[in-house]
């Protein structure tokens, strides 16, 4: 088994759903996730912003706002609707993984100019949209919800047990919420508790997705360290995530939260897509990288060819 730290493309491409699992856990808390937007307009033009993350030191690479009905990642050259995420995996040498949303009701506007988060049929967790997924090439669905859109646990969990049921072992399943996603009774402490920790593991989560400390009100180092712990014992690897535009903080404060989460326990930290707009600061992935792993595990990440 190779760990995700020494892992090449080529190695990627030929994994399967658990060899990738064990990649993660075999790297003790050293995996960085990053979450940029296809839809918007990359910083550097004519470059995706998930490039721009693999080139910073991402090790994942998880698209916001993909609509598998319309799917748009500006930057990348004319290639077909259907074979976007493989392009996109061929130019990056990242496995690259989607949010998709169980909505019951949405509870913000449905009009783009009033909301950029509003919602769109392809983005919603329904079984033909994971299908659909999974036969673009994507390795990984997160369950979660966008902000205000009205995502509540209970939905995440219904969602979850069918997606394992239908889809078995295609792709890996990831689930939680780093902010309230518009409900409020699920909010500060309550946005993840034990009791969801145990119900989305016993649905068939590979992965619990946790804020990160410091991030919203009340989650404390303590706090998400007794969730990692459970998750753990329960058989999932955790993500602890930036949700809250901290991505786009200084880096003083990005080292910190990613000490605070190293101390948690987790085996991935997230960084979220809200640095100007569609991906973190590169220069605060960079940092949370070397905070991690230091700087021998992040250049090499960020130098070694995508044709490796």
């Amino acid at each position: 088994m190779k760990r995700i730290l020494d892992c090449r493309s080529s190695d990627f491409l030929r994994m399967t759903r658990q060899e990738l699992l064990d990649a993660i856990a075999g790297s003790e808390g050293r995996t960085l996730a990053c979450e940029t937007i296809g839809a918007i307009m990359p910083m550097l033009g004519d470059v995706t912003n998930a490039e721009f993350a693999a080139a910073m030191g991402a090790d994942l690479l998880l698209l916001n706002m993909f609509d598998v009905h319309k799917p748009v990642i500006l930057g990348l050259p004319p290639t077909e609707p259907d074979q976007v995420i493989r392009k996109l995996k061929t130019l990056t040498g990242r496995p690259i993984g989607i949010n998709l949303e169980p909505v019951e009701q949405v509870l913000s506007s449905t009009d783009p100019q009033e909301n950029m988060w509003a919602m769109t049929d392809g983005r919603k967790a329904t079984l033909e949209n994971a299908r659909k997924a999974a036969d673009m090439g994507v390795d990984f669905i997160l369950l979660t919800g966008n902000p205000g859109i009205g995502v509540t646990n209970a939905a995440i969990e219904e969602t979850l047990r069918l997606f394992k049921q239908e889809l078995g072992d295609r792709v890996i399943l990831a689930a939680g919420k780093m902010h309230a996603a518009g409900i409020l009774s699920e909010g500060a402490e309550n946005i993840m508790t034990e009791d969801d920790v145990t119900a989305f593991a016993r649905a068939g989560a590979d992965i619990l997705l946790l804020p990160a400390p410091g991030t919203v009100p009340g989650i404390t180092v303590e706090y998400v360290r007794r969730l990692v712990s459970l998750a753990h014992q329960l058989g999932c690897l955790t993500i602890t995530a930036i949700g809250t535009s901290q991505e786009g903080a200084d880096v003083a404060t990005i080292r910190q939260i990613a000490l605070m989460c190293k101390m948690t326990g987790t085996d991935i930290h997230h960084l979220g897509d809200a640095g100007y707009g569609g991906i973190s600061l590169p220069e605060n992935i960079q940092a949370y990288s070397i905070a991690i792993r230091g700087i021998r595990h992040t250049y090499r990440r960020m130098a070694s060819s995508v044709n490796r």
